[in-house]
């Protein structure tokens, strides 16, 4: 009776500690590498509106080097594939948040945004007709894992879990081809245009062809040094853009970069508010700000100390150095990324020698007009020139 009870509460406790391993997050040392595939889990045909639709769970870095955990989507054009396999595109989607399932590519369901992500989804589509195989992450911190706040805006992560979501892809399906490209619209332009310089480096076994990036996000790191206490309150739709965007690169900047010294530059109601924004998603952070100016969150400039050189190190577009074409789908009138911002980068590129091309529209931020799809057609075609390669 006694050696029953014994061995029943010794059993007992091992498999409670069993148990209790399983759901243990998994440390440093048992992560796979940078783009392993965890696992690819099929979903039902009209989800995001295509057919042949993937979950795809896959390891990626932190810019500090540790390896999380991160989530996708992908979908497989119907069909057999192409000789060489299928092209992917990876698209990049714009502004969600900055916390858990904020980026609303694995879970639709719950998008902070519907409107944009309707709009993202035709574009998705629209690569997919054309024949590509889309992958699509929701970056670092906006997934399906809690390895949060998001480094908004932080180009490198934003690279590496396009780059890594490619590589898991083509782990979890082996029709899909070493050919590339990257597409984004917003902060999934900076986005594209990061992964298409990182991958100079990181990448030189896929064999990558090209970028589209719609009203991309650059130059920020220029402008918003010069934000301080005397910011006052700023209203309407665009007071809201530019509260949220400020709010989610501070904290990003101060989960991602402890050198920017981030809490030296906030009042005790900046830290408040930041400690307070990290799990949230775009709507919820702008309803947060509502009657809180920027100049309210900092107590100095931000033109002062480190953290201007760490921004810039953070968050910069590179304007030289690309491997492939670029096409620049821009609008004149966008007041979320303002134009002059546009017209900064695209001089940049020329006075490099970069090899892009723009279309220039008149419609509001991520706004695609005819001559911009008939742009993207040829662009498309141009890339594709060459035969995939598997």
């Amino acid at each position: 009776m006694g050696f029953t009870s014994t061995f029943t509460r010794i059993t007992t406790v091992a498999a409670v500690a069993a148990s209790a391993l399983l759901v243990l997050p998994m440390s440093s040392a048992q992560a796979d590498p940078a783009g392993t595939l965890i696992s690819a889990t099929a979903q039902p045909d009209g989800w995001h509106g295509q057919v042949n639709g993937s979950i795809v769970k896959y390891w990626t870095t932190r810019s500090n080097g540790e390896q999380v955990r991160a989530s996708g989507a992908m979908y497989i054009p119907a069909g057999p594939a192409p000789a060489g396999g299928w092209p992917i595109m990876a698209y990049d989607h714009g502004t969600t948040g900055l916390g858990a399932n904020c980026g609303g590519q694995t879970d639709p369901d719950n998008a902070p945004l519907p409107g944009m992500m309707a709009d993202e989804d035709v574009l998705m589509r629209y690569f997919a007709s054309k024949g590509f195989a889309v992958v699509a992450p929701d970056y670092l911190g906006l997934g399906l894992y809690e390895t949060g706040p998001h480094p908004y805006l932080e180009l490198r992560t934003e690279a590496t879990a396009t780059i890594d979501l490619v590589r898991a892809a083509r782990s979890a399906n082996p029709e899909l081809s070493r050919t590339w490209a990257v597409a984004g619209t917003s902060q999934g332009g900076h986005a594209a245009l990061g992964t298409s310089s990182v991958q100079v480096a990181a990448a030189p076994d896929l064999d990558f062809r090209g970028t589209v990036a719609v009203d991309p996000a650059s130059d920020v790191e220029k402008v918003l040094p010069i934000a301080g206490p005397w910011v006052p309150e700023l209203s309407g739709k665009t007071g809201d853009d530019v509260n949220g965007f400020v709010v989610s690169i501070l904290a990003g900047l101060r989960a991602a970069r402890p050198d920017a010294q981030v809490d030296s530059y906030l009042t005790e109601q900046g830290r408040t508010l930041l400690d307070s924004v990290g799990n949230t998603c775009l709507p919820e952070t702008i309803k947060r700000m509502r009657g809180i100016s920027i100049g309210d969150l900092l107590a100095r400039s931000l033109s002062e100390g480190p953290l201007t050189p760490v921004l810039r190190d953070y968050m910069t577009v590179p304007t030289r150095g690309y491997d492939a074409p670029i096409l620049l789908l821009l609008n004149a009138t966008d007041t979320t990324v303002p134009s002059p911002l546009h017209a900064a980068l695209a001089a940049q590129f020329a006075a490099n020698g970069v090899d892009f091309q723009t279309s220039v529209g008149t419609g509001s931020h991520g706004n695609i007009n005819p001559q911009m799809w008939s742009a993207m057609d040829a662009f498309l075609n141009r890339i594709l020139a060459t035969p995939t390669q598997s």
